[in-house]
């Protein structure tokens, strides 16, 4: 086996390669370029037989590096940043940090710590758009906050709602969303998919708007809304892609592998199950246990202990749109699953609030469903609430 770690930017990409008592076989720097990707191929090949004895360490989870490697067949693991910057800590005390050292201790990670961290893989073509559009959401929520204030409070993190963007489509910058007529705002909701609570919408989203701000320079403002604008019509693009996948998803959900496990969940439909299939991806190796399929969804707490303290914290890290699915789906089970229902009563009589009940209740269901795909085994709503019922009883 041979293990490499990739320390990879915008224009190229450092490669150390390590054998499995630890030595270096070579160092590399390649482009961000076919050629690149070819020439790292090559260097490999060179040093394993076989592609399953590759096992690589990257910084990043997505794009066209990580497609490559998975492509080959390579066992790909993407390392958090922060998971890294720790690591190098135990190498180098002095703070010292460059992109070859950063390369060898990524590969040092996969060669020793790999069952720690969870093994990479590819998604379908809704996960992959709806991925997509997340990034351009981020994007455009970091631009507004330099400059359009009154934009994140009108529309706060729904930026990728069809009200944000056909509103933030025709008044990209401060100087427009002041101007904005009730009229133009309805029409823009209109447009969006909005058919009710129109008057109401609107009125909400003028006075945000209006709202006194804090302002850019004229032409700074200017060249914002231009960004704004570009990532405006990306989000429109994704959601109509988006859109269209789901439809073509409602008619062939039945015939996706997973379908039959995900339906027979009390409170996963048609749409909330494509959804909940969409956002956690269908690579069967992309979670190692339930714990990290609970924690991508942002359903498991944060226990910070340390001494006599021990304080419990909600996941706020974690996939906005996969919580909020997983929330739906939580309130929809408490009339479709009785074990939901009483697990959900016995949270709210321990002062547990709506919210912390729903979330927790969520978590119990990830972990469910987790188990459901892992055994290829469809819902039984006793033996799921078995271990609840013995300590009641």
């Amino acid at each position: 086996m041979i293990f490499v770690g990739i320390d990879w930017s915008e224009m190229h990409h450092d490669v150390c390669v390590l054998d499995e008592s630890g030595d270096v076989l070579a160092r590399k720097r390649i482009p961000d370029t076919f050629e690149g990707v070819r020439a790292l191929h090559e260097l490999l090949a060179h040093y394993a037989q076989e592609p399953d004895q590759v096992f690589v360490g990257i910084e990043k989870e997505r794009g066209l590096i990580v497609i490559a490697m998975l492509g080959a067949n390579y066992h790909v693991f993407a390392l958090n940043p922060l998971s890294v910057a720790r690591y190098r800590e135990r190498h180098v005390t002095s703070g010292s940090k460059s992109d070859p050292g950063d390369a060898k201790v990524i590969a040092d990670v996969v060669r020793t710590d790999r069952h720690n961290h969870r093994e990479a893989g590819s998604d379908s073509e809704n996960a992959n758009a709806i991925w997509n559009r997340q990034r351009e959401k981020n994007a455009l929520r970091n631009a507004l906050k330099d400059y359009y204030p009154g934009a994140l409070l009108a529309f706060g993190t729904d930026l990728d709602d069809g009200d944000a963007v056909e509103v933030l489509a025709v008044a990209p910058t401060p100087a427009l969303g002041v101007q904005l007529s009730l009229a133009k705002i309805t029409s823009a909701l209109r447009r969006g998919g909005r058919e009710r609570n129109l008057e109401r919408t609107a009125k909400k989203i003028q006075a945000a708007l209006r709202e006194e701000q804090l302002r850019e320079r004229p032409r700074v403002e200017l060249a914002y809304g231009a960004i704004t604008g570009a990532h405006v019509a990306m989000i429109r693009a994704y959601n109509a892609e988006i859109a269209g996948l789901e439809a073509a998803l409602a008619s062939d959900f039945e015939q996706h592998p997973d379908a039959k496990i995900i339906r027979s969940l009390p409170g996963l439909g048609m749409v909330l199950g494509a959804r909940v299939l969409g956002e956690f991806g269908d690579a069967p190796n992309r979670y190692a246990d339930a714990k990290s399929r609970r924690n991508y969804a942002g359903t498991s707490p944060v226990t910070k202990a340390s001494g006599k303290s021990r304080i419990v914290l909600a996941r706020y890290s974690r996939n906005a749109q996969l919580a909020s699915a997983a929330d739906q789906w939580a309130f929809c089970s408490l009339t479709k699953s009785l074990g939901a229902r009483t697990y959900y009563d016995e949270l709210r009589t321990r002062h547990k609030t709506h919210r912390q009940a729903t979330r927790q209740l969520a978590n119990r269901w990830i972990g469910i469903l987790h188990a459901c795909l892992e055994q290829r085994v469809t819902y039984e709503e006793d033996l799921a609430w078995k271990h609840r019922s013995d300590l009641a009883a």
